[in-house]
């Protein structure tokens, strides 16, 4: 921790970017429990939660190959104050979803939303490398990805209180509110780094980023890797785990606030025992190894709440670390140049399997498989991660993280 702390303090735009992460991806997940509360409320069918989820990060997925190119072409605060501003108002206008007739909205609403929400955060992750490099980067991502899980999974837990406590619309209209302080925040900060606009059209900047992708394949592999953290992308899940289990036991905003909350701990805790010892890539096969474990052990004890609890925790541990180092390593792999452009991708590979994460828990409850075996298939999914890994490090020339 004191590590982090010293690095912020000798940071001021890194400080301040930090805050700014914190409210806005906070933002972007505390209306999460309203809209499952929202659509539990209304009994829609385990096919609509699933697409709900998949909306999420489909939205990223869509946008991703024009992103990285437009990132490259603006300059990133003008960027990133319309991203928000996008964020207040599809926050804002869900407050007029209503009943089943109004999903349409919802879907809108989510779609712009989460669209805002990945663009922005591709916008700074492309930004990281123009301000620190090194050791610097990797601490910086390692605080990134800390306030990245700490807001999707905290956001969605106080939600769930606040749902509970004050209702739907009011956590929509508090969500909203906490944009606009993001947006003053960083209307406020004066972010000076070196900006090269492109002299080429966006079409020529998605040609020139395929042929540096088919000369350095390294940089496909490490994305795809990556990709392999989307796999967390348990929203879907813990709402049927919600629905099925514990409906009985605990209020359903609450229920759903506790297993985030539980997972943020983890998250959050992770890479604070687990970073001074990643200092190796070999070592991330065994992070890969003990997600996949942890993964295991929730779905044994998922049928018992407070058991859930403690395994959401354990499943959180291992998260942030292989998200952070992996995407350090992709930054440290590739040229300066590309940075706005292969974060982007890196994002699209990262949401899609998200997204279809989300897919295929929503069609395999559907057609009858627990939810136990579900889980246990996604931590099958981190084994081949582990070697896939070991086989990138055996076949292409990776550095390591200096």
């Amino acid at each position: 921790m004191n590590e982090y702390y010293k690095l912020l303090m000798s940071e001021p735009i890194l400080k301040r970017l930090s805050a700014i992460q914190l409210i806005a991806y906070f933002g972007a997940w505390f209306s999460n429990i309203a809209i499952y509360t929202l659509l539990l409320e209304l009994n829609v069918s385990v096919e609509v939660i699933a697409f709900t989820a998949m909306l999420h990060f489909l939205a990223g997925v869509i946008q991703a190959p024009f992103s990285g190119s437009i990132i490259d072409t603006l300059r990133p605060k003008n960027l990133m104050l319309s991203l928000i501003a996008v964020e207040v108002f599809s926050t804002l206008f869900l407050v007029f979803v209503n009943d089943i007739n109004d999903l349409w909205l919802l879907y809108t609403l989510i779609f712009f939303k989460m669209a805002a929400a990945s663009f922005y955060f591709t916008t700074e992750m492309s930004l990281l490398p123009k301000i620190l490099n090194g050791k610097k980067l990797q601490t910086a991502n390692e605080i990134h990805s800390i306030i990245w899980s700490l807001s999707y999974t905290f956001g969605m837990a106080l939600s769930g209180f606040v749902v509970y406590w004050l209702g739907v619309k009011t956590a929509f209209i508090l969500d909203a509110f906490l944009f606009m302080v993001g947006f003053v925040l960083l209307y406020q900060l004066e972010i000076k780094v070196e900006f090269i606009k492109s002299s080429e059209n966006l079409y020529e900047m998605m040609r020139d980023t395929f042929r540096y992708l088919k000369r350095f394949p390294h940089a496909v592999h490490l994305m795809l890797v990556h990709s392999f953290v989307g796999l967390t992308a348990f929203d879907a899940l813990v709402a049927l785990m919600v629905d099925k289990y514990y409906a009985s036991v605990i209020a359903t905003s609450l229920a759903l606030g506790l297993v985030h909350a539980s997972r943020a701990i983890g998250l959050v805790v992770g890479p604070i025992l687990f970073a001074k010892y990643i200092n190796k890539n070999k070592k991330i096969i065994y992070i890969f190894i003990f997600q996949g474990l942890a993964v295991w052990l929730w779905a044994m004890l998922m049928k018992d709440f407070y058991l859930s609890l403690l395994a959401s925790v354990v499943v959180g541990l291992f998260t942030t670390t292989l998200w952070s180092y992996t995407y350090t390593l992709l930054q440290k792999n590739i040229e300066q140049k590309y940075y706005g452009r292969i974060v982007a991708y890196n994002d699209m590979l990262f949401l899609s399997s998200a997204a279809f994460t989300s897919y295929v828990i929503g069609l395999l409850a559907s057609n009858g498989f627990s939810l136990e075996f579900i889980t246990f298939l996604i931590g099958v999914g981190f084994m081949v991660g582990a070697l896939y890994f070991a086989w990138i490090l055996k076949s292409q020339k990776i550095k390591e993280i200096e």
